[in-house]
């Protein structure tokens, strides 16, 4: 802006000098008269400000219409999966008032194909195949360790799990239940899911860990922030748990990132938890100390590990082993 203003000043500075030399050659060669001369700068400087103010209308009307434009883009976005059945048979209360999803998760013959204007996701003009013929059954109460390198399908299959993405019709079977027909906010809440990027928001840090239980009591917020090895930092921070962390939570480092997201899925006492590799930035210390309390939390519900540490898999009862989209072992 100061630039711009800086610039408005010497175009306005180099015109009135222009009219001066060449006005006054013109009196002075008797082609005008001093009056003329005198009132067409008057009426030039009258208009400078009018000519200005245009200038920065039209400016403020196409910065406008750009940022209409990115808003629309938000406004007039539609979720890709349906959220359609939010509302039940009987209106929205339904969803609210109904029990946790519990029960055995049954994955039959489960494809899924990234669509090809899926950012990043294209190969050769083609739809990406992430996930070919996959068929696995978690008991309930069971805890399920996936494994295998990068790309072979682990996190799509979770995030199809928590219907992420849409997942094909009868493919995925909770308690019985295709997940297509379970309302989709009864089914997240019944989730715990911790993603591989820790997304915190630029509040305190006891509205991120109790985001998504928002009547969740103190003792149950710091349940969770003990369960996820968070305790000795928040006691650290000026303002205890109403320590503002900043945007995507940047005064926190990576290890602190990902134990608040942990905390975030746990408050709300999950029956499903799913962590993808959602520990890759702790220590090691502090590590130990998590899947301590994790042991204790995840008997009795349905546990999804992903992991590429050796260290996590120990207490899993069974370790899946995917490459390139199918279950090799």
């Amino acid at each position: 802006r100061g630039a711009m203003l800086a610039l408005i000043g010497i175009v306005t500075g180099l015109g009135t000098l222009i009219v001066i030399f060449v006005g006054g050659g013109e009196v002075i060669r008797g082609r005008m008269d001093l009056g003329d001369f005198v009132a067409f700068n008057a009426y030039l400087g009258l208009l400078a400000s009018p000519t200005v103010a245009l200038g920065w209308i039209i400016n403020t009307f196409q910065r406008g219409s750009g940022a209409m434009r990115r808003l629309d883009d938000v406004l007039e976005a539609r979720p890709l999966v349906p959220s359609a059945l939010d509302e039940g048979p009987d209106g929205p209360s339904v969803a609210d008032d109904a029990p946790p999803v519990d029960g055995e998760i049954e994955i039959r013959d489960l494809t899924f194909v990234y669509e090809p204007e899926t950012p990043g996701e294209e190969r050769e003009g083609e739809p990406l195949r992430a996930l070919h013929g996959v068929s696995l059954t978690i008991p309930r109460g069971s805890r399920i360790a996936l494994v295998g390198p990068v790309g072979s399908g682990k996190s799509t299959l979770v995030s199809l799990v928590a219907r992420v993405y849409p997942a094909p019709p009868g493919s995925i079977l909770i308690g019985g239940t295709d997940i297509n027909t379970i309302p989709i906010s009864r089914l997240r809440r019944s989730i715990g899911y911790v993603p591989q990027e820790a997304f915190l928001f630029s509040r305190s840090l006891r509205e991120n860990v109790g985001y998504g239980s928002p009547g969740a009591s103190e003792d149950e917020l710091w349940r969770a922030v003990e369960l996820s090895h968070l305790v000795e930092d928040v006691e650290a921070f000026p303002e205890g748990l109403d320590t503002v962390i900043g945007e995507r939570g940047f005064t926190l480092s990576g290890g602190q990132r990902q134990r608040a997201t942990l905390a975030r899925a746990v408050v709300g006492d999950p029956r499903i938890l799913i962590l993808d590799d959602s520990l890759s930035a702790v220590d090691a210390d502090p590590e130990r100390a998590i899947l301590a309390r994790l042991d204790e939390l995840m008997r009795g519900r349905n546990s999804i590990l992903i992991s590429h540490r050796v260290s996590p898999l120990a207490t899993m009862d069974r370790v899946v082993v995917l490459d390139q989209g199918r279950i090799v072992e």
